[in-house]
């Protein structure tokens, strides 16, 4: 008998090998693989999946000098159906301010916000570790809303004969 759902334990998450401090994915199992585009994905869903991680220092570049690298980031993720950036601060530790770079907490918000506009989905969170639950979670119901759609492809494929 075929089991009716997906688990957590069944789903594999890419880790790009690029990524220097990796989440803790678990209970997803993780191995290490070079991804077109974005730090994390789903084994055999690498070019359906991508998450973007940002630390607060990371996310103030891409929003000053590196914002040309960054934008050319964003239009490769946006060919993802499912898709996400996750930023390790939140709303209210980037209204602080507290970095050395010249860039202003509005540039900051208004980038967000244009890429969000742009279609693409932006989670902030407290922190490294809350990212690595917000990611471990996108990956388990991206992966898991695929398996559903071929499941019932499936079972469609198997009426019609």
């Amino acid at each position: 008998m075929a089991r009716k759902d997906l688990i957590p334990a069944d789903v594999t998450a890419v880790v790009d090998t690029r990524e220097q401090l990796p989440f803790d994915l678990a209970p997803l199992s993780v191995v290490r693989g070079s991804l077109p585009t974005g730090d994390y994905s789903v084994a055999g869903l690498e070019h359906e999946v991508a998450v973007e991680r940002k630390s607060l220092p990371d996310l103030v570049l891409c929003v000053g000098s590196e914002r040309e690298r960054f934008e050319k980031e964003i239009q490769r993720l946006m060919a993802y159906p499912a898709r996400l950036l996750i930023v390790e601060a939140t709303m209210a530790q980037l209204e602080l301010g507290q970095w050395r770079a010249r860039i202003t907490p509005n540039q900051v918000t208004s980038s967000l916000l244009s890429w969000s506009a742009q279609g693409l989905p932006i989670f902030t969170v407290d922190g490294h570790k809350a990212a690595g639950i917000v990611a471990a979670k996108f990956l388990f119901v991206a992966a898991r809303r695929r398996w559903r759609e071929l499941q019932a492809f499936h079972s469609n494929l198997k009426i019609a004969t």
